[in-house]
């Protein structure tokens, strides 16, 4: 008989949470946008990982039998959707994986989130409020590492045609992250961490931002930082590292 999570609130996978009570989705506590049959076949899918649902078995229970739609047309556009957000790729899955003609498998490790505690009285709420939401300590952190280096760019642009020394930084490379932890499943936190970076620097219209695909080829390189910028084409570097335990976060960079 398959196995099932049992009646779980949430299912938290790699950077996201699927909240199966609101039928939301999450990427470090932030809601992403997903439509209802999309949303619904992840939740299929995360309901069995790492075992093959077949495409009679999705089109059973998303596709009844008394509507008439192109079920192949209708599935490929919910995957679509469902990779979009993701950022996964059928050619290199992280997520979800494609058995051709069979159907599909989600191959990262899916956890169960534990329901939250009863709610408090206002003064609880205000005593605990330093370590209630360990997503309110990512989003800070987070937020702080990008003003930091979005900052650091900046001024390099500004300040240093006016100095004699190394010429403007125009181009920009974030080089993987590091996972420091000994879990090899923080490496998915370790890369939407340095996706991050990328769209946050991006946002700077003077600077030129390599794109993440290229970037991610350097993934455990042992290259030279010179050698990489010079093949990338770029003026700087951003390296780092990302140490997560438990409910606490350490990024360098």
């Amino acid at each position: 008989m398959r196995a099932t999570l049992s009646a779980p609130r949430r299912l938290s996978f790699g950077a996201f949470e699927a909240d199966l009570h609101s039928g939301e989705l999450l990427k470090y506590g932030n809601r992403v946008r997903l439509q209802a049959k999309p949303f619904q076949l992840l939740v299929m899918l995360l309901e069995h990982p790492g075992e093959l649902v077949t495409r009679e078995e999705i089109c059973s229970r998303l596709w009844t039998a008394d509507t008439f739609v192109d079920f192949d047309r209708s599935l490929g556009t919910a995957l679509n959707k469902i990779r979009e957000v993701l950022n996964d790729s059928a050619a290199e899955p992280r997520f979800v994986e494609t058995l051709p003609r069979r159907g599909y498998r989600f191959i990262a490790s899916v956890s169960v989130v534990k329901s939250d505690p009863e709610p408090e009285s206002p003064a609880e709420n205000l005593a605990k409020a330093p370590t209630r939401s360990r997503f309110f300590n990512y989003a800070v952190g987070i937020s702080v590492l990008l003003l930091s280096v979005s900052i650091g760019a900046v001024s390099s642009r500004w300040w240093l045609p006016k100095l004699s020394g190394p010429p403007p930084v125009r181009s920009i490379a974030v080089l993987p992250l590091l996972n420091l932890s000994n879990d090899p499943e923080q490496q998915f936190f370790a890369e939407g961490m340095t996706d991050e970076l990328i769209t946050d620097l991006a946002q700077i219209s003077s600077l030129r931002v390599t794109s993440r695909t290229s970037v991610m080829t350097y993934l455990g390189t042992r290259k030279p930082a010179a050698q990489i910028a010079r093949e990338l084409g770029v003026d700087a570097l951003v390296e780092g590292s990302v140490l997560r335990s438990g409910s606490q976060v350490r990024i360098t960079a």
